[in-house]
């Protein structure tokens, strides 16, 4: 992993590396694939809290704006305050050594999880886990850069974002059935069973609940890929795949970067976008399988499955789709980077609506799976335009700057805010059913009638599900800021689709 500042020339008989790629075909698909497990660490570890709220909030003895607090805010102070410091750090030496020592450390975080006794506690913890994760998309997406041809980046890029609706996924099918089906003394008695004498008595297992097993054994496998991607994974010439017609000056201070960016409309419109469609995405998904269990009245593991491998399917094959699509039609249409997202998340909204409206599970998935794949459009071309309108050695800061908006605004705020809408609508709804309840008195429940029981269950699921939804119409303000982007995008771009 030791850093390579300079490209080295082509000799006679090689085409230069904005044509081809850094290194062979094979090695470039296995480094990108790398890469997205790495991604895909980072979202299941990141994901895997909103999956749990339900029963880490029963178990904790919280509320709704407790847990938004944790799924946004705790994790998101340190994740996007850090992002620019390492991606400047990353300008200057090894970036895979960075995304190895970031990987090591969110895991670990993330196993710790599953210790937390208290509110306080787990907000320890999920600060912990954003210091760790802040050092890897930024770092990550100026390699894959220096990996992938000019006309290559937009699908590489959005190879990347994968990540985000996979980590997903596999949070879903990970966290569900562990929650409800895994006990301690499962994991106790495999651990017998081994031989592991010297780690049944490291920790009292027969205690643990499955929301605890689950953080643990999702953090675990972390450990071990940060030591296979260390050995494996080499670090690329900066600027290698660039144009020769790409200016490479030496690297700019924080300041330079940053009033540059701002001068460029395109950027300043993509990162609005993004920042209030992850504002609205992060919001939501914190709490969808909260409203699949309050609405629908699903077990854990039903609710996780639909949300995960159902739905995050579909925005998986939306995110590649972004990426491809943008790639080839920006040879004919070279504002596609513009209007295929907003399109995309403009449709979307209107059917969030329709979805999370509908009365029943069978009604429900159909417009929530189109919704999933159009509103995850505007992920490869964010990447796309983040890392294009810059040169090498500006691109880790751009992407950085860029993630420390769509983070602060989308993961720090929205699950915060959702959180708190759903209890703020939720108490006006208690107040409204004229039947002497409130917010204590509900999470208490003893001693309730049968109505009041039923006014409280009702509140809990009404006050989330208009919540989400007016969350999804923030897509609609999203796509309006990408279709300005597309004014300029030809002028702002560095390095052009070819």
């Amino acid at each position: 992993m030791t850093d390579t500042t300079a490209a080295p020339s082509a000799t006679l008989d090689e085409k230069p590396g904005f044509e081809t790629g850094y290194r062979t075909k094979g090695y470039r698909a296995y480094v990108l694939s790398s890469l997205l497990i790495v991604y895909i660490f980072n979202f299941i570890d990141r994901s895997i809290f909103g999956i749990l709220t339900d029963p880490i909030r029963n178990s904790l003895g919280l509320e709704d704006w407790q847990m938004g607090l944790l799924g946004g805010l705790a994790f998101a102070t340190f994740y996007t305050t850090l992002g620019i410091p390492i991606a400047r750090f990353s300008e200057k030496t090894s970036r895979m050594m960075i995304i190895v020592v970031s990987l090591t450390m969110w895991s670990l975080m993330t196993v710790l999880c599953g210790f937390a006794v208290s509110f306080a506690t787990m907000f320890a913890f999920r600060l912990l886990v954003g210091v760790g994760e802040a050092g890897c998309t930024p770092p990550a997406q100026s390699v894959i850069a220096d990996y992938f041809k000019p006309g290559s980046r937009a699908t590489a890029a959005s190879i990347y974002a994968l990540g985000v609706p996979l980590g997903g996924m596999c949070a879903g099918l990970a966290a569900g059935p562990i929650n409800d089906y895994v006990t301690g003394e499962n994991v106790h008695a495999l651990l017998e069973g081994w031989g592991w004498n010297w780690a049944t008595g490291l920790v009292d297992w027969k205690s643990l609940e499955g929301w605890r097993i689950a953080f643990i054994a999702v953090g675990l496998p972390g450990l071990l890929f940060a030591l296979i991607i260390g050995l494996t994974v080499k670090e690329p010439p900066r600027g290698y795949t660039d144009p020769p017609n790409a200016s490479k000056p030496e690297r700019e201070t924080f300041g330079a970067a940053l009033k540059k960016l701002s001068k460029k409309p395109t950027y300043v419109h993509v990162v609005t976008g993004a920042a209030l469609a992850s504002f609205a995405g992060y919001g939501i998904a914190a709490f969808s399988t909260s409203f699949l269990l309050r609405t629908h009245q699903l077990t854990l593991t039903q609710a996780a499955l639909i949300f995960s491998l159902v739905l995050g399917l579909m925005a998986a094959i939306g995110v590649f789709l972004s990426g491809f699509l943008a790639d080839r039609l920006s040879k004919r249409y070279p504002t596609a980077l513009s209007w295929m997202p907003a399109l995309g998340m403009g449709l979307s909204v209107p059917l969030y609506w329709l979805g999370y409206l509908s009365p029943s599970v069978a009604l429900m998935l159909p417009p929530l799976m189109a919704a999933a794949m159009l509103h995850y459009f505007y992920l490869g071309p964010m990447y796309a335009v983040s890392a294009g309108v810059v040169d090498a050695r500006t691109r880790a800061t751009a992407v950085a700057i860029t993630l420390f908006a769509v983070n602060l605004i989308g993961l720090g705020l929205g699950p915060t805010l959702i959180g708190l809408l759903s209890t703020v609508l939720k108490t006006m709804m208690i107040s409204g059913a004229d039947l002497g309840l409130t917010l204590d008195l509900c999470k208490e429940a003893v001693g309730l009638t049968a109505d009041q029981v039923t006014a409280c269950n009702s509140a809990d699921a009404r006050g989330l599900q208009w919540s989400i939804i007016i969350f999804a119409s923030i897509y609609g303000w999203a796509a309006i800021h990408y279709l300005l982007a597309g004014k300029t995008l030809q002028r702002d771009m560095i390095a052009k689709t070819a």
